[in-house]
């Protein structure tokens, strides 16, 4: 189940699945992951294993289906869709958390 809660006015609350529409009142934007040090945006997988591998990441090749990448001195493993397109900002959100200071979810 993917989408935006919407509250309305009488509290009924609907689940809408595009977030930019009317409902929304366009609240939705694009988020972009931003590399904080050197505020580049990560723009493909290349740029995101690029930086990640710099802060002591490694990439697993267990899954065809997702690109996950570890961090040896933690139990973290964070895991994508292996098409760039199809990256979430709750993925996005996910590799900030796991890599705090480092990354910024932004509003585009």
């Amino acid at each position: 189940m993917s989408g935006v809660w919407v509250f309305k006015q009488n509290g009924v609350v609907q689940l809408v699945d595009s977030p930019g529409s009317d409902s929304c009142q366009g609240s939705a934007r694009r988020k972009v992951l931003v590399h904080v040090a050197t505020n580049e945006m990560v723009t493909s997988y290349n740029v995101l294993e690029r930086i990640l591998s710099s802060y002591g990441w490694e990439r697993y090749y267990d899954d065809p289906d997702l690109l996950q990448f570890h961090k040896r001195s933690t139990v973290h493993l964070i895991s994508l869709p292996r098409d760039f397109n199809k990256l979430k900002s709750m993925h996005m959100f996910d590799i900030v958390v796991k890599n705090r200071n480092i990354f910024e979810v932004r509003d585009m």
